[in-house]
């Protein structure tokens, strides 16, 4: 089905429209949810609340790119909200991928292998981050958390927590000379 026209008809409220969206969505999304939090029922439960998010704000709906983008970059955001719940606990810090921070990730032409390359040579830089640092980082990049924030959530003073941010660029940037973006 055309992409325009199932979201004009979604958008109308047409119940078939919704149901194609879903059936043809839904296991892509429940996947990539899956490699973030490394929880299948919870990836389940992901998608299916973004889902039911989109068919009760149906008439809102603004799609500036693709309609493939906008579901996962939508579940992406159900995805970090339910990490907020959780008290963003530690094993699942661990195992987000670092391309969700960025928007356009999923933008990308499937024959972009060079920016997937570099995008997943940055995660690997992450990876190796110390663990406290890694962790700082990803709360602070990905979760997009004040540093007063996570100094409160881990018991550290806003220095510590600056100088662990400095560290990880500063790691980062003396690695990124290897790829190129």
């Amino acid at each position: 089905m055309n992409e325009k026209i199932l979201v004009e008809n979604l958008k109308k409220g047409d119940v078939v429209a919704y149901e194609y969206l879903f059936d043809e969505y839904y296991d892509w999304l429940c996947n990539y949810i899956f490699k973030l939090s490394g929880n299948r029922s919870l990836s389940k439960d992901i998608v299916q609340e973004t889902m039911i998010k989109i068919w009760e704000k149906k008439h809102q709906i603004t799609i500036r790119e693709s309609l493939k983008a906008y579901l996962f970059k939508s579940c992406h955001n159900q995805f970090l909200l339910q990490l907020r719940k959780d008290k963003k606990k530690p094993d699942l810090l661990d195992r987000i991928r670092w391309e969700t921070i960025y928007d356009s990730y999923f933008e990308l032409k499937e024959d972009d292998d060079l920016v997937r390359a570099s995008y997943n040579k940055l995660e690997e830089l992450i990876d190796k981050l110390p663990p406290r640092c890694k962790e700082i980082f990803i709360m602070n990049k990905l979760e997009r958390r004040k540093y007063r924030e996570i100094a409160e959530d881990m018991g550290i003073s806003i220095k510590t927590v600056e100088n662990q941010m400095s560290k990880a660029l500063r790691i980062i940037r003396e690695n990124a000379s290897v790829f190129l973006f």
